[in-house]
């Protein structure tokens, strides 16, 4: 994937946690929907001074923004979320995380 798309990807799914539609984040931005449609899709790539206001509009650092922690081979991550496990040592946290892992699984 190219940073385009990966950053288009990360401001898309920052803008739908905050509840703003593609037309209100552009109007916040002071720019044209379709301009950021094409940053969203990874066609575009986001000036300095948009990035800023990204940043400000969605309440985000720009080290949140741009890290890419998320991007890894799939068993490194489930070893991640393992050793993350592993260390609580709380039975009602476990018992949380269990409950919620359940909840996502698909049937």
């Amino acid at each position: 994937m190219n940073i385009k798309k990966q950053l288009g990807t990360k401001i898309k799914r920052m803008r739908a946690k905050a509840g703003l539609t593609q037309e209100q984040l552009a109007e916040k931005l002071q720019i044209a929907t379709r301009t950021l449609c094409g940053i969203e899709n990874g066609e575009n790539f986001v000036k300095a001074e948009t990035l800023e206001k990204i940043c400000t509009t969605l309440n985000v650092t720009l080290f949140e923004l741009l890290a890419c922690d998320h991007i890894k081979p799939k068993e490194e991550l489930i070893n991640e979320i393992f050793d993350d496990i592993r260390q609580f040592d709380n039975r009602e946290k476990i018992e949380i995380i269990y409950k919620f892992i359940k909840s996502l699984k698909v049937e």
